[in-house]
């Protein structure tokens, strides 16, 4: 059973920077692309980042410049880097890992955005 674990969510002030991380329970995820999304309130949960397992990154347009998706394949540890949040931030976030057919998901970790 894979799991994805997510951490590092907080709350913090309009401006600030949080690192979100994504521990994945695989002895390798060489070949798996990790992507975050996130579920703002009273909406659908959304593309966020993603990286490949190349290396190669994709950003949503809301986030892109801000925020920083990377991986260290020997923790089998994925990051999210998040600077200059803003109060549209505040979302749960969440991990998912794929190497069709297979898709995983994480239980997801709180990220509010208030002063």
């Amino acid at each position: 059973q894979v799991q994805l674990v997510e951490s590092g969510g907080d709350l913090v002030q309009p401006g600030g920077s949080l690192r979100l991380s994504c521990k994945i329970s695989l002895n390798s995820f060489s070949g798996f692309a990790v992507a975050w999304h996130r579920r703002r309130p009273e909406s659908s949960r959304e593309f966020i980042a993603s990286i490949d397992a190349g290396g190669d990154t994709d950003y949503d347009d809301t986030v892109r410049g801000r925020f920083t998706i990377s991986r260290d394949n020997a923790q089998t540890t994925v990051f999210l880097q998040m600077d200059n949040l803003k109060p549209e931030d505040t979302a749960t976030y969440y991990c998912k890992a794929v190497k069709l057919p297979a898709i995983y998901w994480g239980q997801g970790t709180q990220v509010t955005v208030s002063s």
